[in-house]
């Protein structure tokens, strides 16, 4: 780990112990380590000469690639959009420290609101026909085959909507959205990987809180 300054070193164990207390689903050890690797991911940064007011965008998306697996760039940067709730294009120690509390621990019912979040790509409070199309079609591996490869995304998105808009307008509020992840567990995350798997979370935290552990 980096050399952090003795004054750092408080001033992050004050922020944690504040930060902490905000959240449910880690102690405030863990909060601690959190911040550290946040500030690790930001000396980085600080490193290549940038000026530095927050974990940016590019940063953030070479962080979910390399700890999670994630590839897909409309999902992550709409993971990214999540996590930046004053929308300023920077995650501040509050957003990563929230954000990481539901994307690692949260519940059902903070990560069917949090995937809601993220594939609502324009913030209407839908998920339209057309977000759907976008999202799968993106992650959708395409046959060569296929003379019409779009058509096939089509056929998903309409069976889609027979199973989860209860409705029937057309598009997933967030109540049709939330009925049909409740019925069906595995329709969390229809429209593209958007949460770690199990393995990937154990190994972050096993990396970032034995970390801590050591003096």
């Amino acid at each position: 780990m980096s050399h952090i300054s003795a004054m750092k070193r408080k001033a992050i164990h004050a922020l944690a112990e504040t930060l902490s207390k905000q959240v449910e689903h880690f102690s405030e050890t863990e909060v601690e380590g959190l911040i550290r690797l946040y500030h690790e991911l930001l000396g980085e940064s600080a490193a290549q000469g940038r000026a530095v007011t927050g974990l940016d965008r590019n940063r953030f998306r070479t962080l979910l690639y390399n700890k999670f697996g994630m590839t897909d760039d409309l999902i992550m940067d709409r993971v990214f959009r999540t996590f930046d709730k004053d929308n300023d294009s920077f995650v501040n120690e509050k957003e990563w420290i929230e954000g990481l509390c539901i994307f690692l621990r949260g519940t059902l019912d903070e990560k069917i609101k949090y995937c809601f979040n993220v594939y609502d790509l324009n913030s209407d409070n839908y998920i339209s026909r057309e977000k759907m199309f976008h999202m799968l079609k993106d992650s959708l591996i395409r046959q060569p085959s296929e003379e019409d490869p779009d058509e096939g995304v089509k056929e998903l998105v309409e069976m889609t909507l027979k199973k989860m808009d209860y409705d029937h307008d057309g598009r997933l509020s967030f109540d049709d959205f939330n009925k049909a992840v409740k019925e069906e567990n595995l329709l969390l995350e229809a429209f593209g990987t958007c949460l770690p798997d199990a393995t990937s979370i154990e190994k972050f935290e096993h990396e970032v809180f034995q970390k801590q552990m050591k003096p």
